[in-house]
């Protein structure tokens, strides 16, 4: 008998173990950079600031097969990493900004929050945001989604600043 159970927990070990390889191989990143437009205004401290949407082409199609996957076998889209950076004005950073929350739609869904980060370092110019953990599969595999921001501010802002989106999106999909 203890054989037995000794063999039974060896096995469910080894399946367990092939579940995470085989899941590791089904697994990828997809990575995507958009460039955010932060207009200057004279808006009051503590104002939301306005940002125009962002529209995405997610090429999806094209990355699913670049990863021998097809949209239908992707079972699992999350956001993995999001980080902002200000490229324009070289002498600018994020001391503008007191919160942050980027969210995710398409023309047939609701928007849902993608990253945020609610209290700001000054003197940053290089933010990572907190993934929601929203589930994304729907957005991902649509021909593009929008991202809007909304944004408060700790300060002024006295000119346009330009900003890069740099995300990371974790796929795992079903074997073919």
């Amino acid at each position: 008998m203890k054989k037995v159970l000794f063999l039974f927990a060896a096995l469910v070990l080894i399946g367990a173990a092939s579940c995470k390889k085989l899941d590791k191989l089904l697994t990828f990143y997809i990575e995507d950079t958009q460039n955010i437009r932060v207009p200057g205004s004279g808006l009051p401290i503590g104002s939301m600031l306005p940002i125009s949407p962002v529209a995405v082409s997610t090429r999806s199609e094209e990355r699913f097969q670049n990863e021998n996957t097809r949209a239908d076998l992707v079972k699992d889209v999350s956001l993995n990493k999001l980080t902002l950076t200000v490229t324009d004005p070289s002498t600018a950073n994020f001391d503008f900004l007191e919160s942050i929350t980027l969210y995710i739609s398409t023309d047939n869904t609701d928007r849902v929050p993608l990253a945020s980060l609610s209290n700001v370092p000054t003197g940053a110019k290089t933010i990572e945001l907190q993934p929601s953990g929203t589930k994304l599969d729907k957005y991902v595999k649509a021909p593009s989604y929008t991202l809007t921001t909304e944004a408060r501010i700790r300060r002024a802002v006295g000119q346009d600043i330009n900003v890069r989106s740099d995300a990371r999106f974790k796929v795992t999909a079903d074997p073919l």
